[in-house]
């Protein structure tokens, strides 16, 4: 047996963890974690030694972004119905709040947060998973964090000139 198929069943509850925490819904994760198996199954005469837990995540990663892509060229329909609009979201502390907002940032924020404080990755496991340089992970990084600490606390971000 390789040492892809043997590592690949203790990977398969964080890879669904990750997956659930991107995607936010657990039939899109389930299927997530379905196609990063298959792919690294076939792949696996790929595979030259490393960390198979990163390697798996990257190519879990690289499926999820390529199925937002997709999703971004389809229209979107929703049902518009005629009810008063919600009022303005509250900050409560919750795990409720905390999903909105994860929700709220730009999605590489969102991947290297998850990565590094989920998934518990070093900056430079996420930054491989990534493919960017661990400066950036660290950037990525700060900026989520600012941003969900001033949505929890209530604050509206700042405003950046552009002059």
């Amino acid at each position: 047996m390789s040492t892809v198929r043997r590592g690949l069943e203790p990977l398969i509850p964080a890879l669904r963890r990750f997956a659930r925490a991107l995607s936010r819904d657990a039939e899109t994760a389930d299927d997530l974690v379905q196609d990063t198996l298959v792919r690294a199954l076939r792949a696996e005469h790929l595979f030259h030694g490393g960390e198979l837990r990163t390697w798996l995540f990257t190519i879990l990663l690289n499926l999820d972004r390529n199925r937002r892509r997709g999703l971004s060229r389809r229209p979107h329909l929703a049902v518009v119905e005629d009810v008063d609009p919600p009022a303005a979201p509250t900050s409560d502390g919750t795990g409720r709040d905390i999903q909105r907002g994860l929700a709220m940032l730009p999605a590489e924020q969102r991947e290297v947060l998850l990565l590094v404080t989920l998934e518990g990755m070093s900056y430079r496991e996420a930054a491989d998973v990534q493919g960017v340089p661990i400066g950036t992970v660290m950037s990525r990084l700060s900026r989520a964090r600012s941003a969900l600490r001033e949505h929890i606390d209530g604050e509206r971000p700042q405003l950046r000139n552009v002059l």
